[in-house]
């Protein structure tokens, strides 16, 4: 192994087959099915030049010794992860699981730290343990003969940690020093989302250089290593433009208020309506609402639990009015016109409502929101096309996207929390 680079990237895990094969501190670690691929890579080209460089090994040593280097290189990553993991562990957080893929390492942290202090803490862990590696491992080859397999596997185990240290604090995400950066620019202007722009952007700029260094060398010198520094320029483009992305939606929620997403999609009933005829005119009709309020003498009384008719028995139909499926106002789920986006998500997924009422300063019934209307209403906001049909999908299932999970990132806002961070770990 020659160069070994680090990323730490703030995103979820992707949906590639994994594996569990353990865990670590109560931390499930996974194995990627891509992992393999970096393996056997790693154990072909170690062991192709060992048998070079060392012939007095044998080939079935140089190829074992390859293949340890591989495990022992992942043993590296897995104890930078857990550097960033036990710390982010000692401040409250929860880590969901460690990853060990083609680039190395992911960390699947719930939600990053509180404060630029504690995310710095969790950012230098990783390159603090790379850093006491390279030292112990230096120290434990110095026990050995130069041309000894252990001396020779500590010693480059040794130099690969460093490589991952020190490469690991440029400041430009998603590296750890891109993490630093964040937490530098957030403690100066007390604006997180100001210090995650400065941290992408650099490490988009990162990123460019990485993917025109590696095809320069691919076109210039034929060099296989230009395929898989491009390659890691642009993983680096792809998450520091996440970083950005994420940012304008955390920032797009917080703009956004009840009333940027409510609608009239309710309609209005007399009270003194009988149940008979609220099925037949309403719930019975084509023209069927997802929701239902009671009034009388020009004032909402309340929501009508529609559902209560599939368990009133028929025959009462005639003798019971609506007001007797009547909700009070003051009694549902409701939020203010006012109230903020990321609360209003919040309340939805807390309560596991399938919408909520939004009512008026003076009481009253404005609207009402639910997850097809929160989706709508930050495409709008952020310029986003989505077809009509997969609003409607939404509304439908009461429920998002899985590439929009918005009820963990209002958690992660109203924790005061940057985005659910996962650090990854590339060779």
């Amino acid at each position: 192994m020659k160069v070994v680079l680090v990323w730490n990237s703030v995103m979820q895990q992707g949906t590639r087959p994994n594996w569990q094969v353990g865990t670590v501190f109560d931390i499930p670690l996974f194995i990627d099915s891509s992992w393999l691929v970096i393996v056997a890579l790693i154990t072909f080209v170690d062991g192709l030049e060992w048998q070079t460089e060392y012939p007095m090994w044998g080939t079935g040593l140089a190829w074992a010794a390859g293949f340890a280097m591989a495990l022992l290189l992942f043993g590296s990553v897995l104890c930078h992860e857990l550097g960033h993991s036990l710390i982010a562990q000692s401040q409250g957080t929860k880590v969901n699981s460690i990853t060990l893929f083609i680039f190395g390492g992911l960390a699947s942290i719930d939600e990053e730290a509180k404060t630029p202090e504690k995310a710095f803490q969790v950012a230098i862990a990783g390159p603090l343990v790379s850093l006491l590696l390279f030292v112990l491992l230096s120290l434990t080859a110095r026990l050995f003969a130069a041309d000894h397999p252990i001396g020779v596997l500590t010693g480059s185990l040794a130099r690969i940690n460093l490589v991952l240290a020190l490469f690991n604090l440029i400041p430009g995400l998603p590296l750890d020093g891109g993490q630093i950066l964040k937490a530098a620019v957030w403690k100066a202007t007390g604006n997180r989302f100001k210090g995650v722009r400065w941290a992408a952007k650099a490490g988009q700029t990162l990123g460019w250089v990485a993917v025109t260094l590696g095809l320069i060398t691919i076109l210039l010198f034929g060099s296989f290593g230009g395929i898989w520094i491009a390659l890691l320029g642009w993983f680096g483009l792809r998450n520091a433009y996440s970083y950005n992305r994420f940012a304008d939606l955390q920032e797009a929620l917080l703009e956004l208020k009840a009333q940027d997403a409510m609608t009239r999609d309710f309609r209005v009933v007399k009270v003194t309506k009988t149940l008979r005829e609220f099925a037949d005119d309403y719930v019975l009709s084509l023209n069927r609402a997802s929701t239902y309020f009671a009034a009388s003498d020009g004032r909402y009384r309340g929501l009508i639990d529609a559902d209560q008719l599939n368990i009133t028995e028929r025959s009462l139909w005639d003798d019971l009015q609506v007001q007797d499926l009547v909700q009070p106002l003051q009694e549902i789920p409701s939020v203010k016109e006012t109230t903020s986006m990321v609360e209003v998500i919040d309340q939805l997924d807390a309560e596991v409502l399938q919408r909520v009422t939004v009512l008026s300063p003076a009481g009253a019934v404005a609207g009402v929101i639910d997850r097809g209307d929160v989706v709508r209403a930050l495409a709008k906001k952020m310029n986003l096309m989505i077809a009509d049909a997969d609003i409607q999908r939404i509304k439908d299932e009461g429920s998002y996207p899985p590439n929009l999970k918005l009820d963990a990132i209002a958690r992660s806002i109203l924790s005061d929390a940057t985005p659910p961070q996962s650090t990854e770990t590339t060779p």
